[in-house]
């Protein structure tokens, strides 16, 4: 089924989840030319000559918004598409998606940006927006573009998973950044501490052979991130922040005055350390997955407001570059269909809130973006999501729209399941 934007669209009796106002309770939402046209708090009836649905009472919240998703496109296209991509977030309830910039070649002038939110635009499945390189090539050393790349609407800038470890270099891309308010975003990972890691420090990483990094080496680099941020004055998000040391330094910055946000991974909020013991390689991740404590510790902190979005951080990685030794094979994990669900668990297992939940999902992510999404209220872009977050399900990797398998959630049990989504007023999955 599809609606037409100029078709009216009215979805009734839905329990309305809207994070921005914290509202959580029943109404009903009207769509015409592929924005919001009116919410309704309570029971609802339909005007004349428009398409209904009824919700039977399920949840309707914003689209989610993933500010972290990899494509094989430009550069390595067999291992994921801007299509194949789309239709996982679709499926997923993801209505908009930053695609990263370390493609071949990297997003890292104008042009880059421009060719992937034509590319993005014209599948007319989802919103695809880009981030730009921090450095030219994603190199370290010479600083990109970013200002034009703003201009051609990059929403961010970073070197993804690749460290600028010359300060000098960083200091000058926040210097300019600040310049004209672009967000800057860094991993943080002391590169010498982290040189060849592929798990965390302990017992475990010793007793399995594998070659690791102490957490603190998170907590070093970002307490000189910040440090950086104070002297230029930057917007910085913190790229999937995953321990609880670093956690602490974050709320430190936040209590001084700096514009500092957080991403945190799905994967760091669901799995710990101990998933990785049987050697498989989809539990293979940048950052390495980390001890329970961090996990708990990430977990208050989406609760207490602490992070701003959660991400899938959507890796595809083909069979053959899984199919490894552990600490050969690539890593990272496919995410965009199972980050719903898969955040869910938080509220099923952790007792969070939903509203908690999709706040990072939706709200958080898009406030930090300036994206006039994220919330039920008129005049907003009908980006909506219909789903059941009590419907059991069982991840079958084989069976996801993404061209890479490779999730960790493979064959695992969750709860929530996504019904509808709607990109513009338009229906672009339904699974109902």
């Amino acid at each position: 089924m599809s609606a037409s934007p100029s078709r009216p669209l009215a979805i009734l009796n839905a329990r309305l989840l809207d994070p921005a106002s914290d509202y959580d309770g029943p109404g009903a939402v009207l769509i015409e030319d592929g924005r919001i046209a009116e919410v309704t708090r309570g029971p609802a009836a339909a005007p004349d000559g428009v398409t209904v649905i009824d919700a039977g009472g399920q949840c309707l919240s914003p689209g989610l918004i993933d500010i972290r998703v990899k494509t094989g496109e430009p550069g390595a296209e067999p291992k994921e598409t801007l299509k194949s991509a789309s239709l996982s977030a679709a499926a997923g309830g993801v209505t908009t998606i930053v695609i990263q910039p370390d493609t071949d070649p990297a997003l890292d002038d104008p042009a880059m940006i421009e060719f992937v939110q034509r590319r993005g635009a014209a599948l007319g499945l989802v919103n695809v927006r880009a981030a730009g390189a921090a450095t030219k090539a994603r190199d370290g050393v010479r600083m990109a573009e970013i200002g034009l790349m703003d201009e051609a609407g990059a929403l961010y800038f970073t070197d993804v998973d690749q460290v600028i470890a010359n300060t000098r270099t960083l200091q000058r891309v926040m210097t300019y950044a600040a310049a004209f308010n672009a967000l800057i975003s860094c991993r943080p990972a002391e590169p010498w501490l982290t040189e060849g890691a592929v798990a965390t420090s302990g017992e475990l990483a010793t007793r399995l052979g594998l070659a690791s990094a102490p957490a603190i080496a998170e907590r070093i680099q970002l307490e000189r991130d910040l440090a950086l941020v104070e002297q230029t004055g930057a917007r910085f998000l913190v790229d999937q922040i995953s321990t609880e040391g670093a956690l602490e330094a974050l709320a430190r910055a936040r209590g001084k005055g700096l514009e500092v946000a957080a991403s945190v991974s799905i994967n760091h909020l669901c799995f710990n350390e101990i998933d990785i013991g049987d050697y498989r390689t989809f539990y293979r991740l940048d950052p390495p997955l980390r001890p329970e404590s961090d996990r708990q510790a990430l977990i208050e902190a989406v609760r207490d407001g602490l992070i701003d979005a959660i991400t899938s951080a959507h890796a595809p990685a083909p069979a053959e570059d899984k199919r490894r030794p552990f600490a050969e094979a690539t890593p990272g994990a496919v995410g965009l269909e199972t980050l719903l669900p898969a955040a869910l668990s938080l509220h099923h297992e952790d007792g969070l809130d939903l509203l908690d939940i999709l706040r990072p999902l939706t709200h958080g992510p898009a406030t930090l973006l300036g994206l006039q999404a994220g919330v039920l209220a008129a005049g907003a872009p009908a980006d909506l999501i219909l789903f059941d977050p009590g419907a059991p399900i069982v991840v079958d990797a084989d069976k996801l729209r993404s061209k890479s398998k490779n999730s960790p959630f493979d064959g695992r049990r969750l709860q929530g399941r996504v019904l509808l989504t709607v990109v513009g007023g338009r229906i672009v999955h339904d699974a109902r």
